[in-house]
């Protein structure tokens, strides 16, 4: 299991939500290159961008931002970007761009046939977000829940062909109450391909946690808020996971 950062780009610069509200914007950094720079320096893997304003207009906007991310930390890294895409031209623009995975939320939702489209157009390149409270789905920036069940939801989508599921329990996402461990393991054990915890991590007890549960097939968390206010020492939590990989 990895440790993810998150850099949510609102009007090109890097801020963190609390449950997905947009007035409820923190800014972090107005120079989200210079931070994708700083969490691979410190041991990231794998970053994870959300064009914010893309998610609410239903398009790419913040496409600058995420060119210069890419040019910054593009070769050492796979980055993964959701927020926006309702169309194979934009996941392509993506792709060519140097994105190595794109995230499709409301889309997959409310257009599977789309979902179905990009899986066979770019295989091993598509995750779905399913963002959840009370284990329905939630979707239009979590303005809207929808009748519709998590797990039924990510094994139809887990037939597509995708290459794994963003789980986020949005009743705790900004809210650093802790990730909903139970929710995250009852998906992954219904599912054949990897699940990523998303939500509410606030600090190193969370990281071990999920290495307790990680063979279950939770391959990574998305952490936000928690490193950008200090609850999570970054470092501290890339080197448990390794050392949990190592068996210690």
């Amino acid at each position: 299991m990895i440790v993810i950062p998150a850099i949510d780009l609102k009007d090109g610069h890097c801020v963190r939500l609390r449950q997905g509200l947009m007035e409820e914007a923190t800014v972090f950094s107005e120079d989200p290159a210079e931070m994708a720079r700083h969490w691979v320096d410190q041991g990231a893997q794998r970053l994870h961008l959300v064009d914010l304003n893309g998610a609410f207009a239903g398009k790419p906007i913040n496409e600058s931002a995420l060119k210069a991310i890419v040019a910054e930390v593009g070769q050492e890294i796979t980055i993964q970007l959701g927020g926006g895409i309702r169309s194979l031209d934009v996941i392509e623009r993506y792709l060519d761009d140097g994105i190595s995975s794109v995230i499709i939320g409301t889309a997959a939702v409310k257009n599977p046939g789309f979902l179905h489209e990009a899986c066979d157009a770019f295989p091993g390149h598509i995750l779905v977000g399913l963002d959840a409270k009370d284990g329905k789905v939630a979707v239009e920036g979590w303005s809207k829940l929808t009748g519709h069940e998590v797990v039924d939801l990510a094994l139809r989508f887990q037939d597509y062909g995708v290459e794994g599921i963003i789980y986020t329990d949005i009743g705790r996402d900004g809210m650093m109450t802790g990730v909903n461990v139970d929710a995250t393991v009852t998906l992954a054990r219904a599912l054949n391909i990897p699940v990523i915890a998303s939500g509410g991590l606030r600090g190193l007890e969370d990281i071990r946690a999920l290495c307790l549960v990680q063979e279950e097939g939770i391959s990574g968390v998305i952490t936000g808020r928690a490193i950008y206010e200090g609850t999570l020492d970054f470092s501290q939590a890339v080197a448990l996971t390794q050392s949990w990989v190592k068996g210690n």
